[in-house]
């Protein structure tokens, strides 16, 4: 019985776009050279690197190839569920809960059995990793947002070099992690060419997948053949507007994008073109609220009208998405008083999250100093986020706004003064009274705005990531439309699809990362079988 899954497929749901076309065949006579190995792996970032160092550590060949010339990683936090460390630390995640709650936010548009392999194997890959460390890192985990809707789970990792460590040059994060992944392949006699940019694939007759084709920075193309597979493990598709377009329109929304180098979709093209399928739309998008200045904390918001829109005591990605719907819709202003740094601090046990408090891990002490500099910064002129190059999604300084009078700080952020005042006496009307009937603010996160000086930090949303990619059975075989797996063709990492759609889940940061490495071990299995 022939039975067709119901995903974006080159079969069925042409839509005119360019990605959608393969390239013509590279001529043999253009070919300068063929590389051999047992594994070929397509992308050079923490999932590619993942993947190579345990495949060769299961005794395969392994060959790395990746379009940047130097090393890429893009985030710093990794997350992993119930590890050594957090059993220390007393902290342990329901796994049935987190399952349901990712659900929950995906819109039940994912595949279980890549979501379960993520929750039983990130543990295990990340303890993988502290061992190839060899004592050389220390490990904490970062505190996220504490909710009523919306709980971060706390199996977030944050990893440094330790400071007697001679090892490694990186001082921590998906860096670190890299390097270290890296070091493990190269010992284990994997091959690694950067500035290599693959561009298509090729199947022999059977239509088994064999090998990459791709260009060197010399502009030779060479074939990389995988006797036992070839791996896309090439990020995601932000930087590319036509995927976008196809697969998340919410993310062209946001006029701010952090820079992806290189992360085009290329795997995702290649996948397609070998007649994968890929997940449908919406692609889940990484909106981060870190637009202009880098917090919003739990203050008052108020859009561009002056005019309170949200209920300030949520996460960073809802904060985006509420204020991509305001009128302008590229940023919103958090407004408070001179007691704004009593008020955090009597709260810090309370706080976690990106934007809502400093970054912080678990048990560390209230930075004063340190984030009154940070918004000193934002609204003075000295960068925190960016160096002010045109490279920068944003620069602090020039994004917060300090006046005597409401009046005053209306006109610095261009909003009705009328309106913001009104606002400002409604709200205190709501701290007073402690039951904020308007918007459902929990209480302890109700602070007025009385006295002077006032202040307003400008923040917006950002593009950082677009999860979706070639869709894989539990083994990471890429599947066709015919739910087929494409004989020697997998993916890792974001080229690979099904365990995220709709919303980014931050309930737990980093889980992208949690990822590369669980799937390291799946991969590591499912090959050396």
């Amino acid at each position: 019985m022939s039975l067709e899954m119901k995903f974006y497929s080159n079969r069925s749901e042409k839509r005119g776009y360019s990605w959608e076309n393969p390239p013509a065949p590279v001529p043999e006579s253009e070919i300068a050279e063929t590389l051999t190995a047992d594994v070929v792996i397509v992308g050079g970032g923490i999932s590619g690197l993942a993947a190579a160092a345990r495949v060769t550590a299961k005794g395969l060949s392994g060959i790395v190839i990746d379009k940047n010339e130097r090393l890429v990683a893009l985030a710093g936090q990794i997350a992993a569920i119930n590890t050594t460390y957090m059993a220390e630390l007393g902290v342990v995640i329901d796994k049935k809960q987190l399952a349901a709650d990712w659900l929950k936010v995906s819109g039940s548009r994912v595949e279980e059995e890549l979501l379960w392999i993520f929750i039983n194997r990130s543990g295990e890959g990340f303890e993988w990793l502290c061992e190839l460390a060899g004592g050389g890192i220390d490990v904490s985990l970062y505190v996220g947002y504490k909710g009523l809707m919306f709980n971060e789970y706390p199996g977030t990792h944050h990893i440094f070099k330790k400071p007697d460590c001679t090892e490694y040059e990186q001082f921590g994060g998906g860096t670190l992690a890299c390097e270290i992944l890296e070091k493990e392949f190269l010992k284990n006699g994997g091959q690694l060419f950067r500035g290599v940019a693959a561009e298509q694939l090729e199947k022999d007759a059977s239509g088994r997948v064999t090998a990459a084709v791709a260009k060197g920075k010399d502009g030779k193309y060479r074939r990389y053949i995988g006797t036992k597979a070839v791996v896309l493990a090439t990020g995601d598709a932000s930087a590319n507007e036509e995927m976008l377009k196809a697969f998340c329109p919410i993310g062209m929304r946001a006029s701010k994008h952090f820079p992806r180098a290189g992360n085009t979709g290329d795997g995702q093209k290649m996948a397609y073109w070998a007649g994968g399928i890929l997940d449908n739309a919406e692609w889940a998008p990484t909106l981060h609220a870190l637009g202009y200045s880098g917090y919003q904390f739990f203050f008052l918001h108020v859009n561009q009208l002056g005019k309170r829109f949200m209920n300030e005591d949520t996460w960073m990605q809802a904060k985006s998405v509420r204020c991509m719907m305001q009128p302008g819709g590229d940023f919103a202003f958090s407004v408070f008083d001179s007691k704004w740094l009593d008020e955090i601090e009597a709260r810090w046990e309370l706080l976690g999250g990106q934007g809502m408090s400093p970054l912080a891990t678990l048990g560390q002490p209230f930075d004063r100093d340190g984030l009154k500099n940070s918004i000193d910064g934002t609204i003075y002129g000295s960068s925190v986020f960016g160096n002010g190059g045109e490279g920068d999604v944003f620069v602090n300084g020039g994004n917060g706004f300090v006046a005597d009078t409401i009046e005053e700080l209306a006109g610095k952020i261009g909003v009705p003064a009328d309106e913001l005042r009104a606002t400002i006496e409604r709200y205190n009307a709501v701290v007073a009274s402690g039951d904020d009937t308007d918007f459902g603010k929990r209480g302890e996160f109700l602070t007025n705005v009385t006295k002077p000086p006032y202040f307003a930090l400008k923040w917006g949303p950002s593009l950082l990531d677009v999860f979706g990619g070639a869709v894989t059975n539990g083994s990471l075989n890429v599947l066709s439309a015919d739910a087929e797996p494409i004989p020697g063709l997998y993916a890792v990492g974001n080229a690979a699809g099904g365990m995220y759609a709709v919303d980014y889940p931050l309930l737990l940061n980093g889980n992208s990362y949690g990822r590369a490495l669980a799937y390291a071990m799946q991969l590591g299995d499912t090959l050396s079988k």
